[in-house]
């Protein structure tokens, strides 16, 4: 997959973006769960390309655009999509996307804010990806069911790379070869 979140649940993210962005320069790399303006800071500083949080926080939404990074907030309702917008953005995380409704809420949504773009997390897996793909106002999907925490605990890179490339053949309808 060309592009990866790494949140910070962790207290390595920032090193792990920066160890990903300098071995894979062409990698589209950003920080996920991104709660203060000091995150902010850190994420750009370790490389990332975008910002994403679970919410909509004004101050660190605003002050995340003022240096000049994508940011998109999590937005779950109609006043998080007005507050989103009142801040410049038209593109924003749909979170947690299936305990919200999934795509039928989001075209609900989507009626009344006819520029608003969609990156839903939380609940896509591989069943329902392309339910959410097929929405043309979606611009990408996040899911953790590529790199659980176990796999990653487990250092169980074949599984990661196994469910990549079955995620790959989903959305695209073929496989990649070395």
């Amino acid at each position: 997959l060309p592009a990866a979140e790494i949140t910070f649940r962790t207290a390595c993210a920032a090193e792990a973006i920066k160890n990903i962005t300098e071995a894979y320069p062409e990698m589209l790399v950003g920080a996920g769960t991104v709660l203060t303006c000091e995150q902010v800071d850190a994420a750009i500083a370790a490389g990332s390309k975008f910002l994403v949080s679970p919410g909509l926080n004004p101050k660190v939404t605003a002050y995340a655009l003022s240096k000049g990074i994508p940011m998109l907030p999590g937005c779950s309702n109609p006043s998080d999509v007005e507050a989103a917008i009142e801040l410049g953005l038209s593109t924003v995380k749909f979170f947690p996307a299936e305990a919200n409704g999934g795509v039928a809420k989001l075209k609900a949504l989507a009626g009344p804010y006819q520029a608003a773009k969609w990156m839903p997390t939380g609940g896509v897996n591989a069943k329902n990806l392309n339910d959410y793909l097929s929405f043309d106002r979606i611009i990408a999907c996040g899911g953790t069911w590529l790199a659980t925490g176990a796999d990653i605990a487990e250092s169980n890179w074949e599984g990661i790379t196994k469910k990549c490339k079955d995620a790959i053949k989903t959305m695209l309808g073929f496989e990649l070869k070395k």
